[in-house]
């Protein structure tokens, strides 16, 4: 247990820039899949007015009338829905939660509270830090890590923040507090950059009351051996986008267990599984999916969850729950495809190397705790020597978004702006 002397910084210092979740605001523009989407724009434009209005689910901030611009980055209509006749935009894959994928239409029409500053930032430089629900009981990590853009959500208390680790597209302006990077290269000797920032916090970072702590090491090595450990979380968390370096096994793409840990299907999924089919037998090490069987999969996998749920239970629900009858929701996915299996191999191999780096991760946090009375684990940079480095306190600016002023978008109607 942590003395409660520990003055730890906060990530809401040391990332001081930060968007609360997503508010979409009906479930039917998000799906696992894009064609599903694209199914249910083609009804939704194809009803009259007053079909249409039912099939919205209109809320207080979008209605058939609302006028709203593009989301950044993405040329779709700006006229009224009501007068909508063209094609659905083209889908994008969105981070869901901690752990899954889902797809959604990026229309700023169909979304209460899109958050635009999140997606002018949005490319293939950033990672977003998503602050999880405080929920000491269960044990969580505090934080995960996404390269495409996350809804934030979390099944269970407060939705935490979501923090860019780029202010401005291309991987420059760090959402960092100022001075940061400086202090860290003076104390570990080398140049400390934000993606090391990042790992660190994937690595050091623990849930208390008020936010996520991030422990400062005392000397260099701890620091290397922390930022060694981070790079492979959120590599993980990234599903092999971000972090990704070959001669430290950390390939581009899904990644992907050792052979005899590897999970495969050894007796067929059933076609058409319905929500009560996911079983899981600790004993042989099987998901159980109807008559079909996933075998190996750790107990570690099957126990690890997001907001005090489990993954892999809320990753099924999701596929299979009915939507209400009559609702665009009803439309749902294909029963079970391909692709489905090779979603349900890969989060279950991120999940089970994920859980074999939670023994490094306990062993870093007890080298980093502080003794009976201390202000910071072994001499560590705390936050009295981050105020006296001039780090800390963060300048109200910095909390705020910066200005992107090479990006224009179509606001309503067609009408453009700067911003």
């Amino acid at each position: 247990m942590r003395a409660v002397s520990d003055n730890a910084p906060l990530l809401h210092d040391l990332m001081p820039w930060s968007v609360r979740p997503l508010r979409i605001g009906r479930g039917w523009p998000v799906a696992p899949d894009a064609a599903t989407l694209r199914a249910r724009w083609a009804l939704f434009t194809a009803a009259g007015e007053e079909e249409r209005e039912e099939l919205l689910h209109p809320s207080r901030a979008r209605g058939l009338h609302s006028r709203v611009g593009q989301l950044p980055g993405h040329r779709t209509a700006t006229t009224a829905l009501a007068r909508e006749e063209g094609p659905c935009p083209e889908p994008v894959l969105i981070a869901h939660g901690a752990y899954d994928r889902q797809w959604l239409i990026p229309d700023h029409r169909l979304v209460d509270t899109a958050r635009p500053e999140l997606w002018r930032v949005l490319d293939g430089h950033q990672v977003f830090a998503v602050e999880q629900a405080f929920l000491p009981e269960v044990g969580e990590p505090p934080v995960s890590f996404a390269a495409l853009l996350p809804d934030g959500r979390s099944p269970a208390g407060r939705p935490g923040r979501i923090r860019p680790l780029f202010r401005q597209p291309g991987g420059r302006d760090p959402n960092l507090a100022p001075g940061l990077l400086e202090a860290l290269s003076a104390a570990y000797g080398a140049g400390a950059t934000p993606y090391d920032v990042l790992a660190w916090v994937a690595a050091a970072g623990y849930a208390a009351p008020e936010g996520c702590r991030v422990p400062l090491p005392a000397g260099p090595e701890q620091w290397r051996a922390g930022v060694a450990l981070g790079e492979r979380l959120v590599w993980l968390h990234t599903r092999g986008a971000r972090y990704a370096d070959p001669a430290a096994g950390r390939d581009r793409g899904g990644p992907r267990l050792p052979g005899g840990s590897r999970p495969y299907v050894r007796a067929p999924l059933p076609a058409a599984p319905g929500p009560g089919e996911l079983e899981y037998d600790p004993e042989r090490r099987e998901l159980r999916i109807g008559a079909g069987r996933v075998s190996p999969v750790s107990p570690a996998a099957w126990q690890r969850t997001a907001g005090g749920v489990r993954v892999l239970e809320a990753w099924w629900e999701r596929r299979t729950a009915p939507g209400a009858p009559g609702s665009l929701e009803a439309l749902r996915p294909p029963p079970w495809t391909r692709s489905s299996t090779s979603e349900l191999l890969e989060t279950i191999s991120v999940l089970t190397l994920l859980a074999e780096l939670d023994a490094e991760r306990r062993e870093l946090a007890r080298s980093l705790a502080p003794e009976q009375g201390q202000e910071q684990g072994r001499g560590g940079l705390g936050t009295a020597a981050l105020r006296d480095a001039g780090v800390l306190p963060v300048p109200t600016a910095r909390r705020h978004p910066a200005s992107v002023l090479d990006h224009r978008e179509e606001g309503p109607d067609g009408q453009f702006a700067l911003v």
